[in-house]
Order: C-alpha cells, then sequence, then structure tokens
C-alpha cells in the first residue's frame, strides 16, 4: 500500500472513532494535505509521462482514486483530458461550467495554477459518493511543461 493509501486510511480511522456521544460519524472527510500531496505527486508524473500515458492508471488505480477523491487534468481551453467520475466527459470542453453559486469553478481552476504556479481553489460540487452538492476544496498544480492543470479536491 502506497504512502498516500496508508496516510488516507488513517485519516479515515481517526475519522470513524466514536464521538463523544457514542455515535460513529456519519460520513468520512479526507484531510485537505492528502488532496495536495496526490496534486503535486500526479502533477510530477504528467509532466514526466505526459497525460495519455497516466490516463488510465488515473481512472482505475486505487491510489489515485477512492472514496470521494481522484485526479482530473485540465487542459488551459478547459477541455477534460482526465476526469476518472465521469470519463466520458473526457475531451469535452467546460470552460463555462458554473457551481452552484454561478462560480466559474474552470476558469479559476486555470487562473490560479496559470497566475500562481498552485494553489487552492473553493467552491461546491457534486460529491460523487454522497450525490449532494457539497463544498469542496481543490488544490491544483500548473504544469506549463505540458501545458494542463492537475488538480485533486477534498469535500469539506
Amino acid at each position: 500500500m502506497s504512502i498516500i493509501r496508508k496516510l488516507a486510511a488513517a485519516v479515515v480511522v481517526i475519522l470513524l472513532a466514536v464521538s463523544s456521544t457514542g455515535a460513529v460519524m456519519a460520513q468520512t472527510k479526507i484531510d485537505p494535505e492528502v488532496a495536495k500531496t496526490l496534486t503535486l505527486k500526479a502533477a510530477a508524473l504528467v509532466k514526466e509521462q505526459g497525460v495519455d500515458a497516466l490516463r488510465p492508471i488515473f481512472q482505475t488505480s486505487p491510489d489515485w482514486k477512492y472514496a470521494d477523491i481522484y485526479v482530473s487534468v485540465i487542459d488551459y481551453k478547459g477541455v477534460w483530458l482526465v476526469y476518472p467520475v465521469r470519463p466520458a466527459g473526457e475531451g469535452k470542453s467546460v470552460f463555462e461550467v458554473k457551481d452552484p453559486d454561478g462560480r466559474l469553478i474552470v476558469q479559476e481552476i486555470i487562473k490560479v495554477a496559470q497566475d500562481k504556479g498552485e494553489g487552492w481553489v473553493e467552491y461546491r460540487w457534486l460529491n460523487p459518493v454522497s450525490s449532494k452538492i457539497e463544498p469542496k476544496a481543490t488544490y491544483v498544480k500548473n504544469v506549463p511543461e505540458r501545458n494542463v492543470v492537475v488538480y485533486v479536491g477534498v469535500y469539506k
């Protein structure tokens, strides 16, 4: 088991601990540092190997896709290159996609990556595990050598 999966498993175990009322928490939350670590690791691999070589790994490997964690890759025009939640959406432009509050989140993700190199973007999005719109914090990393942005988010 990779160090990242071990870290995520430890977080889940802690979050499943019995609360002071004796009830088990209904939904686990993954530490945002897991998203940041996965993003940076995935971005380094994309820089080295390219998106096409990694697409099947990011889509299916339990080191990269588990619970509500998954690696996404988008180009600077807002075209999804890797989107494990809905692979059929890959190759489609989502540049104009808004969150439920009307924020142009794809444009914001690209802007943060290009302006700062990396950083956090917060918005609301559909959690594929709970099927509910929830607050999400996403860590983004620019990979200028490949003209893409790699990102991983966690639901709050």
